[in-house]
């Protein structure tokens, strides 16, 4: 498989505007079956952290009054990302996040998001449940320490993404396993991947 930056945010909601921003993204390089770069940091738009979501992550409005500022990190992030294909679980989450906070900094996306979430609906239909942890868990993925920071979910994600790669190889007979193909069967229902599949054989 090409390389492929996965990619984490931490926020301070759901929808990104002018009081719901991003509070820490992580990326990993995925070449090859492995994380050959990372990239990781805090970042401070000035404002609040609520207090559940302090409690969910672990990251307070204390925390980012020292990390650099949002436009500081994107235009650094978005330089070491560069054109590389994009991947995230709930991948709708994070290009919300990824788009709004270029948009910023004048910068916009040339590429396309993978959502790992989508793909394991369709590949790992067994499982108990589709969240990341979960998945983990359940395949017997590395621990990358605590959920809901970037850095470990980007770790998450870039494994799980790899155990994906390995159900199309082995289950379905796939050579060659591609991002394109990632972004191509998320669309496909989960009743036809099977049938979708053997065209790629």
């Amino acid at each position: 498989m090409e390389r492929i930056a996965v990619i984490d945010f931490e926020t301070t909601g759901i929808s990104p505007g002018a009081y719901c921003r991003a509070t820490e993204v992580a990326v990993v390089m995925l070449e090859r079956g492995r994380i050959v770069d990372r990239y990781q940091s805090l970042m401070n738009a000035g404002v609040p952290v609520p207090a559940f979501v302090a409690g969910l992550t672990g990251i307070t409005t204390a925390m980012l009054r020292s990390a650099p500022a949002n436009a500081q990190v994107m235009n650094e992030v978005a330089e070491f990302v560069g054109s590389t294909p994009l991947l995230a679980h709930n991948a709708s989450f994070d290009q919300k996040f990824w788009d709004y906070e270029l948009s910023l900094i004048g910068r916009s996306r040339v590429q396309s998001f993978a959502c790992s979430m989508l793909l394991s609906r369709r590949l790992l239909p067994a499982a108990p449940n589709h969240k990341l942890g979960t998945l983990t868990r359940w395949a017997g993925l590395p621990d990358t320490g605590t959920a809901h920071r970037a850095m470990a979910d980007a770790e998450m994600a870039a494994n799980l993404a790899q155990h994906l790669a390995g159900e199309l190889r082995q289950r379905h007979g796939i050579s060659e396993v591609s991002h394109p193909l990632f972004c191509s069967l998320q669309k496909v229902p989960a009743a036809k991947v099977a049938e979708t599949l053997k065209r790629y054989r």
